[in-house]
C-alpha cells in the first residue's frame, strides 16, 4: 500500500457514480482509490522501462497506452 494516497476522493466518488451508482460507500470509494493507484503505479514503472529501453528519458503517452495494454490484459 502506498504511503500516500495520489487520487482525491471526492474524484473517485465521481468515477463511481459515474458507473452508475447511486450512493457510495466511503470504504468503497477508498477501496477503489487504492486499487486505482496500484495499477497506476505499475503502468508508470513500466512506462518508464519503455521510455529507457528506446533510450529516452521522457515517457511519451505511446508508453503509457502501450504500458497499460500489458498490465491490464
Amino acid at each position: 500500500m502506498l504511503a500516500e494516497q495520489e487520487l482525491g476522493l471526492a474524484a473517485v466518488y465521481r468515477l463511481i457514480k459515474k458507473g452508475g451508482a447511486e450512493r457510495v460507500s466511503d470504504e468503497a470509494a477508498e477501496e477503489l482509490r487504492i486499487i486505482l493507484e496500484e495499477i497506476a503505479v505499475k503502468i508508470a514503472q513500466q512506462a518508464v522501462e519503455l521510455a529507457t529501453h528506446a533510450g529516452r528519458k521522457t515517457v511519451r503517452a505511446a508508453d503509457i497506452r502501450l504500458a497499460s495494454k500489458n498490465i491490464l490484459r
